[in-house]
């Protein structure tokens, strides 16, 4: 009964301590589902490093934010960091206003977060092809009205085969079948998840 025991509790604990960089993001993404259940992206001033607005609410960069941070990835910091280092690297918009780095919203914006991904991640050439995208996989879209947006590519499929994203479009943390509905922008890949065979690595990502 023991030897039964200690077997089925091995079998429970394997799919979480042998999960790939990528599975484990989706299922910390996941844990949003249901607990972030609103859309919100007034300025809000940060606690610094490890600043987050209250956990019910958010955009859909907090999604992604969120998930790395439960995997021990501080992108708050990493985008300020690195937006110290390379300023002229990324994107400033006249409409932002922007004179200096700002530790309460640089992280939060699409835009930023595709720029750190293409420089520190891989930026994979976006396709129309769902074998092209694994779980974990970051990708960015422009929504009707010249929108950015980013999700992450979840483990689980719809009736078609295509991987559904989870995501914050507008009423909180979900999961939905959006990768091809709207235009991609960026795919990347941030932590050295595998690569499927035969597939394109590019350098090229629209960031507008």
């Amino acid at each position: 009964m023991r030897t039964l025991s200690l077997t089925l509790s091995f079998l429970l604990l394997a799919p979480i301590a042998y999960a790939t960089p990528g599975e484990q993001l989706v299922a910390a993404a996941r844990q949003q589902i249901g607990v972030t259940i609103r859309y919100d992206g007034r300025y809000q001033r940060l606690a610094y490093p490890g600043g987050d607005v209250p956990m019910e609410t958010g955009v859909c960069t907090d999604v992604v934010i969120r998930a790395y941070r439960r995997l021990g990835i501080d992108l708050q910091e990493k985008v300020h960091r690195d937006m110290g280092a390379a300023w002229a690297e990324y994107p400033h918009p006249l409409k932002w206003g922007l004179k200096a780095r700002d530790e309460n919203i640089d992280h939060r914006r699409v835009l930023n977060l595709a720029t750190f991904f293409r420089r520190h991640g891989t930026s994979l050439e976006p396709s129309q092809k769902p074998q092209d995208y694994i779980p974990g996989d970051i990708v960015a879209w422009l929504l009707p009205g010249a929108l950015p947006h980013i999700g992450i590519v979840s483990n689980t499929r719809s009736g078609r085969g295509t991987p559904l994203i989870i995501h914050n479009i507008g009423a909180g943390a979900e999961e939905s079948d959006v990768l091809f509905a709207y235009k991609i922008t960026g795919h990347y890949r941030y932590a050295a998840t595998p690569f499927p065979a035969g597939q394109k690595r590019g350098a090229r990502a629209s960031l507008q």
